[in-house]
């Protein structure tokens, strides 16, 4: 059992400490933003936002490990599960849960923005293409933005830091970015997350999407989008005064969301070919920057 002693130190008996690892290397080759804008915090708090991400990561990939929607909608479960039991299942649990629910005694997080983590990426299972604007925005705030607010928990270790309007303008804003980003996958696989008020606005339809078509309306529409990740993302500067310094870490991954959407308004940019990316160096470099402005 692990004690006060060893968590106030930063420390963990090893099946944690290697529980810990395994999400930390997870990270680190799936999501390196996060892991990156990890860095930036304490030491002995990286291991809680490794085990948050990583849980995050796992979730939003059960579309890529199932052929149809219920065993999806059974890996849901189980992750349902683990947080109402609060038991990952011994010596040989998953190491994210083990990580997870260590992370949630720990820092005694609240399990209900998990919970709802984990129903909002119900809608990744099937083809229904995103109904309306304000459904995204919800989806993403209980996805992005939730996480975020989270990770300010165990920045402030337990205690409420404030800043929960900005995390929620932020979230939403890196997460319509990242969408954006996934559109040439999403479309292959027939996931469409454009909303639909904004299609029909620009002549498009889900069948155009998944079949690669189009055209001009298409890209009206990644325009729309564009323009509304950036009234998030300065609506969260405008209350960057809000936020505590010890919990910019857990906003940092935000400060690559205009590098990325310059990219897509670069020419030649084709939203169903062109990979939306940043070099290693390129990210460091926004990320430090970030870091240290006030």
């Amino acid at each position: 059992m692990t004690t006060e002693t060893e968590h106030r130190a930063g420390t963990a008996p090893a099946p944690l400490s290697q529980a810990y690892a395994h999400c930390a290397a997870l990270l680190r080759e799936a999501d390196p933003d996060r892991y990156v804008a990890s860095l930036y915090a304490p030491e002995a708090l990286r291991p809680g936002l490794y085990a948050l991400y990583a849980f995050s990561h796992e979730i939003a990939r059960v579309r890529e490990q199932v052929s149809e929607p219920l065993p999806g909608e059974v890996r849901l479960q189980w992750w349902r599960d683990v947080l109402e039991s609060g038991e990952a299942g011994g010596s040989s649990a998953h190491p994210v849960a083990q990580a997870l629910l260590d992370t949630v005694r720990r820092f005694r997080l609240p399990v209900a923005p998990l919970s709802g983590l984990i129903e909002a990426r119900v809608f990744d299972l099937y083809d229904d293409p995103m109904p309306s604007l304000s459904d995204l925005e919800g989806y993403a705030g209980e996805t992005s933005s939730a996480l975020i607010r989270l990770a300010c928990l165990v920045l402030a270790q337990g205690r409420d830091p404030g800043g929960a309007t900005a995390a929620g303008h932020a979230g939403v804003a890196y997460a319509l970015t990242g969408l954006m980003r996934a559109f040439p996958w999403h479309a292959a696989r027939g996931q469409v997350y454009l909303p639909a008020d904004i299609l029909a606005r620009n002549g498009v339809t889900r069948e155009d999407i998944v079949r690669g078509r189009g055209g001009p309306g298409v890209d009206y529409s990644l325009k729309e989008l564009r323009a509304l990740a950036r009234i998030h993302l300065r609506k969260m500067n405008d209350l960057r005064a809000t936020v505590p310094a010890a919990i910019m870490p857990a906003f940092l991954p935000v400060a690559l969301v205009e590098p990325y959407l310059k990219a897509m308004e670069r020419r030649g940019y084709d939203p169903y070919r062109t990979i939306v990316t940043l070099s290693p160096l390129r990210r460091q470099w926004a990320l430090w920057r970030a870091s240290r402005a006030r």
